[in-house]
Formats: structure tokens, C-alpha cells, sequence
């Protein structure tokens, strides 16, 4: 646990200090986009915070690849270098766009492309055992990785519209699921407890440990795309790492749930931005627009004209994302019908907290 600890700390003092000098660069040459009538903030602040979660990441890495913690990591680094190589990639997409404006076809093709590259390099659902078959082809691996890839990223994207929100949403689930990532190893490895989810899931935390001081309420500082789409391919990478690791004993006829976590627990962890995504793309096909087009009318916008506030609603995918995640990594642990002592209560606290202002509003006075 302590090297894991270590590279979340180096991901997270180089990317604060990344971050704050991409900062300066970006206000001495005036590196930002006009305010649009969508945006939350009322200055025109910089988007290229993804430079720095990069940076921060690949530092990282760097550093794992150097720690004898890591050697059995890195004994084939084919692996470990193609996660890097596409998150390098995808950055850049995201650069370009934040600093052009992209036409999304472009970006799209960028994208399964990325996941492309991805998935032929061995980057892909290995195995899925359920019912004592063990489930998965090179094809069909390689398809659905694709697919998955693109959707998470796009859907951490499409909540990027609040201070504080994406880096803290991935910040809460990704620390779930390092939890998740390492019990399984004790379960399935108990001799070598360093794998390459965990490594990623540490360096995730990390970067987003270290960009949330700049990017919490009032903002000096946005991610961008080039940030957005790199957390969700790193998210999306590191859950693809772990399917090959799930023990077929640990599944029955009764239960297959140990075998779907590795998918389940990261989809389940962007509920809200996968719904978010799923309702976006339908109001603008409706509408005969792009299907990313934007708008404000995203679930974070919504909640504010439901009368929260800027905090209020960020707090709120917060507890949806915390509820979600801990009790998917639950069911791995403890029997399902124990998980709903935590799940029930869970609910009504959070579902109050999402209504409450409606409860708190002033009430109209009939002239």
C-alpha cells in the first residue's frame, strides 16, 4: 500500500505544480476562450488543465517504472506504455479541441481511434467467467472495449460544466475502485499485490488530488477536454486490466456478480454523467442538431435552476457517485441482502439532499 500511496503523492505534487505553472503560461499569452452563455463562471479562465494531469501522470509512471515495487508491472511494459501512449494521444485531441473548437466527427474518429489502438494492443476485456463458462473472443473483446472506452469518456466529458465536478466525481470513484482492484489481488495474487489497475487507479487519484486545489469554486482553472477524456480513458483502461483476473470459482449459478464487477463498478461510478450523456444525445438528435452540440441543459445545469446552488450541485453528484460505488464494492464483500443496510439509508439521505429545494424554496403568495 505504501507504494501505491508514493505514486499518488508524486502524481499529485507534479501535476499542483504543473498545473499552477500552465496557469501562468496560460494568462501571460492570454490562453482562453471567450465566456459562453452556457458557462458557469464570469471570467474568461484558461482550459488547458489537461496539460498538467498529463504531466502529472506520465511522471508517475515514470516513477513506477524506476520503484523494484513495481518490477513484475513492468517485466512486459507493452502494456503499461500503450495505456501511456494513448493517454498522451488523447490529450492532445482534447488540446486541439479546447484550443480550436474541433468539429465532433473529427473528434469522435480521434477517439475510436485512440480506443482502437487501445484494444489491438491487448488493452481489452480479456475473460468475462459466468456460470462456469469463461466468456470472450479477440473480436468481440475488441469491439465492446472500443465501445466501452468511447462511452466513458465521453460521459466524464459531458459533466465537465461545474467547478470542482469531474475531478471529484473520478476522485471518489477511482478511490473505490482502487479498493476493489487491490482486494482482488490479495484474493487472486496474494504473493504480488501490484498490478497494473492499481497503478493506474493510484496515479488517477493522484492528478486529481492535485488539480482540484485550482479547480475548486471559484475556478482558476478548467481541464478541458484534453483533461476530461484522459480521466475517462485511464478509467476505462485500468477496469479493462482487471476482467483477466476474476477467478471463475469465485462465481456460482447463484451469483455472477464477481464476475461483472470489474465493468459494473466503474459504469456504475458515472451513472449520472452516462445518463447525462444518454439524455444530451437524444434532445439534440430530436432537435435535428449534432448530437454534441452543446447546450445548458445538462443534469448540473438543471439542478441549479432546481434551485441548487453552484456547491450544492456538485456536492450532489458527489454523493450519488460515493452511494453508487460503495455499494457496488459491497457486493463484492459482503452478501447482497447485508448491502442493503448501507444502500437504503444511503438513498433516502442522498435523495433528500437532491430534492431538498424544493422543500426550502419560498413559497409563492396568491395575490
Amino acid at each position: 500500500m505504501r507504494a501505491y500511496l508514493l505514486i499518488a503523492l508524486i502524481a499529485a505534487v507534479v501535476t499542483f505544480f504543473a498545473t499552477w505553472a500552465v496557469l501562468k503560461l496560460a494568462h501571460r499569452f492570454k490562453i482562453y476562450p471567450a465566456i459562453r452563455s452556457r458557462d458557469a463562471h464570469s471570467k474568461p479562465t484558461p482550459r488547458l488543465g489537461g496539460i498538467a494531469m498529463m504531466v502529472g501522470f506520465a511522471s508517475a509512471m515514470g516513477a513506477a517504472a524506476l520503484l523494484g515495487w513495481f518490477h513484475s508491472v513492468f517485466i512486459d511494459p507493452t502494456k503499461v506504455l500503450t495505456i501511456l501512449g494513448c493517454a498522451v494521444a488523447i490529450s492532445l485531441l482534447g488540446f486541439l479541441d479546447d484550443l480550436y473548437d474541433l468539429d465532433w466527427t473529427l473528434k469522435l474518429a480521434g477517439q475510436f481511434l485512440v480506443a482502437g489502438v487501445l484494444a489491438w494492443q491487448g488493452v481489452q476485456i480479456v475473460s468475462l467467467p459466468i456460470f462456469g463458462l469463461t466468456i470472450g473472443s479477440f473480436g468481440t473483446s475488441l469491439v465492446v472495449t472500443v465501445f466501452i472506452t468511447v462511452l466513458v469518456m465521453n460521459a466524464v466529458n459531458f459533466i465537465d460544466g461545474l467547478d470542482g465536478l469531474v475531478a471529484g466525481v473520478v476522485l471518489i470513484g477511482t478511490t473505490v475502485f482502487f479498493a476493489y482492484a487491490y482486494l482482488l489481488t490479495q484474493r487472486t495474487n496474494p504473493t504480488n499485490y501490484f498490478n497494473i489497475a492499481t497503478l493506474l487507479s493510484a496515479g488517477v487519484i493522484g492528478i486529481c488530488v492535485g488539480f482540484l486545489p485550482f479547480n475548486w469554486r471559484p475556478a482558476k482553472i478548467f481541464m478541458g477536454d484534453g483533461g476530461a477524456l484522459l480521466l475517462g480513458l485511464l478509467m476505462s483502461a485500468s477496469a479493462l486490466t482487471v476482467t483477466g483476473q476474476i477467478d471463475p470459482q469465485l462465481t456460482t449459478n447463484t451469483n455472477a456478480v464477481p464476475a461483472f464487477l470489474p465493468l459494473i463498478l466503474p459504469l456504475s461510478i458515472l451513472v449520472l454523467p452516462l445518463l447525462d450523456f444518454t439524455l444530451a444525445v437524444l434532445r439534440r438528435l430530436q432537435a435535428g442538431k449534432s448530437p454534441f452540440a452543446a447546450d445548458r441543459q445538462h443534469i448540473h445545469h438543471r439542478l441549479q435552476d432546481f434551485g441548487h446552488s453552484h456547491l450544492g450541485s456538485v456536492l450532489v453528484f458527489y454523493l450519488w457517485t460515493a452511494l453508487i460505488s460503495i455499494s457496488c464494492l459491497l457486493l463484492f464483500l459482503i452478501p447482497g441482502a447485508m448491502v442493503g443496510w448501507f444502500f437504503v439509508p444511503g438513498l433516502i439521505a442522498t435523495l433528500t439532499y437532491t430534492v431538498w429545494p424544493v422543500f426550502t424554496a419560498p413559497k409563492e403568495t396568491a395575490e
